[in-house]
């Protein structure tokens, strides 16, 4: 069961109009959410980024509390162990063309199930850039193109993440992911500025681990003692395997010291605290 503008629906009826800007140009945000056992992690960090995000594309502000009753209710409909909790806010229906139309946003929160992570994983650094100075730099919207583009190449170098630079050659962000480093025994991570999301889970390892935020050439990646990612979904995981854009590859052991200590940290405050 999908909920769609107000009302939930069979997976095959839920609909949204042809004409809804979300489909014609990716005018919208959207939250991914981890819920366990029908209970939703970090769910008010979530909405509030959600917000941030329509603002930044000059949408409403979404109704929380909306959210918060379409979110019980999918919740009880597709009950299962470990999901993916997606919350999508587009311009609504509109003109073909940028331009928006004046029918208001529309609301779908879907939910899927998930797997948990393996401690482990490879990612694929890929040549094109993360533009920091963009419109939409730092915000969660439907437009995920490139995202797609460079997963997928990640997927035929067998890895599952693909990892960015900025225009500026620094170190930047996964497809969906935020990256940590431990260099001479220091975690480390990019910036806002760096135009990498502003990850729920990186906050939280920031504020849980004493990560410190700096600029970080691209090229760290080949020289830190050790590299983790971070998402809803991944939590805090390392990576031991990365391949460069021309087939080159470096391989590290782990998980390593720093990222078991986070692993273990970020899972004991979630348990403590559903909505921290």
């Amino acid at each position: 069961m999908i909920w769609v503008n107000g009302s939930l629906a069979d997976g095959d009826a839920a609909t949204l109009p042809v004409l809804d800007h979300g489909i014609t140009v990716g005018d919208g945000v959207f939250e991914t959410v981890k819920a366990v056992d029908g209970r939703l992690f970090a769910l008010t960090r979530h909405l509030d980024r959600l917000t941030r995000s329509a603002r930044g594309l000059g949408l409403p502000d979404p109704d929380h509390d909306e959210i918060r009753t379409a979110c019980a209710a999918v919740l009880a409909a597709n009950p299962m162990p470990l999901g993916r909790m997606r919350i999508t806010f587009t311009g609504g229906t509109a003109p073909l063309g940028s331009e928006r139309g004046d029918s208001g946003p529309s609301l779908v929160v879907a939910l899927g199930s998930a797997k948990h992570r393996p401690d482990t994983t490879a990612v694929l650094t890929v040549p094109w850039r993360r533009n920091e100075h963009s419109a939409v730099a730092g915000l969660k919207t439907t437009s995920y193109a490139e995202n797609v583009v460079a997963l997928a190449a990640a997927h035929r170098a067998d890895a599952s993440e693909a990892l960015f630079a900025n225009t500026a050659g620094l170190l930047c962000e996964g497809t969906g992911s935020n990256v940590f480093v431990v260099v001479d025994g220091r975690l480390l991570t990019p910036t806002l500025a760096s135009g990498c999301l502003a990850g729920i889970t990186r906050q939280l390892v920031v504020d849980w681990c004493g990560a410190e935020e700096t600029d970080l050439p691209f090229e760290v990646l080949g020289r830190a003692e050790e590299v983790f990612l971070t998402s809803t979904l991944r939590d805090v995981q390392a990576v031991t395997r990365i391949v460069g854009s021309e087939g080159d590859e470096r391989q590290l052991s782990g998980p390593g010291p720093v990222a078991l200590k986070a692993m273990a940290q970020f899972a004991e405050r979630a348990a403590d605290d559903l909505d921290p």
